[in-house]
């Protein structure tokens, strides 16, 4: 077995298995020692080597490529292996960001490991966590989700677990999906506030911050945004109930109105907004009125 502390400089590598960390949009964004192990590999295995081929040929490395996911066959793990027991330096990497987070490289890390081979990371961009930085929401505490389902029932069922949870959740998003995701936050978790952080380090990078209720209406107003979402959504408290405006409530009862019978709708509404039924119920009306 490979004791790590033989690998001290940041210029030596030894034999083993890096997990390299690659840009998540900005391709300048790649650490230096990242380049220079990509260079001095003897394989490279990555979730998909047209991706990976655009970013070594801007940096003009010509290492060998393969591809591999958690996936691909024994064949392509054993060649990994292979490598590794000729004292050869194997590097992995996603398409962008940390692999493992989301991303392949699981199976492969704990069978190496286990087999005794050194195993380390060069760590760098990671969208869940620049995200959080930008959500101006508590970071002392946080979960990463990974993709929220994209199935009603198995969204509803991950955030009803997570709802009571005292930390700051951070999940990934499609566009197509984040309004129904956006709307099932605000039923299961209450009126919380809210980061949606789209493309980020790219051209268009944009964060918006408000309550589940604000972000709706503005999704509803500009339909759903392009390109890579991170949401980050704040721990509960006990304001989730009472931050809401008449706008916010107007806003939530129209949605649930398209989907919920109108009793129903009212029903969810005045639990999440702890105003009194009778209320809620005339709002109701007069929405359907309009």
């Amino acid at each position: 077995m490979v004791n790590p502390s033989e690998n001290q400089s940041s210029n030596h590598f030894i034999s083993g298995l890096y997990l390299v960390a690659t840009p998540i949009g900005n391709l300048q964004d790649i650490t230096l020692r990242a380049l220079e192990l990509l260079k001095k590999a003897d394989l490279i295995a990555c979730e998909d080597t047209r991706v990976s081929g655009k970013l070594l040929s801007y940096f003009g490395i010509k290492t060998q490529l393969i591809s591999y996911n958690d996936h691909s066959d024994e064949r392509k793990r054993d060649k990994i292996l292979s490598a590794l027991s000729e004292n050869k330096i194997v590097a992995l990497m996603s398409d962008a960001g940390m692999p493992l987070i989301s991303d392949p490289g699981y199976k492969l890390t704990k069978e190496v490991s286990d087999q005794g081979y050194y195993v380390t990371s060069l760590p760098g961009a990671s969208a869940p966590l620049m995200a959080l930085q930008l959500s101006a929401l508590p970071s002392d505490k946080f979960c990463f989700l990974g993709f929220v389902p994209s199935k009603q029932k198995a969204r509803e069922d991950l955030l009803q677990e997570w709802k009571t949870t005292q930390a700051t959740l951070i999940a990934f998003e499609t566009a197509p999906r984040l309004l129904a995701t956006m709307r099932t936050i605000l039923d299961i978790m209450g009126n919380r506030k809210v980061t949606i952080a789209r493309e980020l380090t790219k051209r268009f990078e944009e964060i918006k911050r408000g309550t589940a209720a604000e972000l709706i209406t503005a999704l509803e107003a500009d339909g759903p945004p392009k390109g890579e979402i991170v949401l980050v959504i704040a721990p509960p408290s006990s304001d989730d109930k009472t931050e809401m405006s008449d706008e916010d409530i107007d806003a939530l009862l129209s949605a649930q109105m398209q989907e919920l019978p109108l009793r129903e709708a009212v029903d969810m509404v005045a639990s999440l907004s702890g105003q009194k039924r009778k209320a809620i119920y005339q709002r109701a009306l007069d929405i359907k009125n309009q």
